[in-house]
């Protein structure tokens, strides 16, 4: 499971609904936004431009599976911790200051495919992003 500090709260998903852009694959969806120094939710103070961007702006991801996807609480509660296993590998790769949420569009038997969407999911975000 991923630390607090690297998921998105509930505030933080209406939000995402509501400004995001969205990236598609098979299985997932991925819908973001990019916070920035002006970005509302910015917490950084002004005059220390020594501390690092990555205490900063850390990359907050979480996972929603609909009960569209899967009706029982377990097993969708399964694939949100398949999810998180496999996001912690590629943490790292995300970009400083997004704030994203996967969701699933269909239920997936292996962590390995939620991976392989993971990958897939980060080389489509844009190049600015970085």
């Amino acid at each position: 499971m991923l630390s607090k500090k690297n998921r998105v709260n509930t505030k933080g998903v209406e939000e995402i609904f509501k400004k995001g852009r969205f990236l598609n694959s098979p299985n997932l969806t991925f819908k973001y936004i990019l916070e920035t120094r002006g970005g509302k939710n910015f917490f950084a103070p002004k005059n220390e431009a020594s501390l690092s961007l990555q205490k900063l702006l850390p990359p907050r991801v979480s996972f929603i599976c609909p009960k569209s996807v899967a009706k029982l609480a377990v097993k969708r509660n399964l694939l949100r911790r398949r999810g998180y296993s496999a996001l912690e590998k590629h943490l790292s790769l995300f970009p400083l200051g997004i704030t994203g949420v996967f969701i699933f569009k269909k239920e997936i038997s292996s962590v390995i495919l939620v991976e392989d969407e993971i990958k897939t999911i980060l080389h489509k975000i844009p190049l600015e992003a970085f």
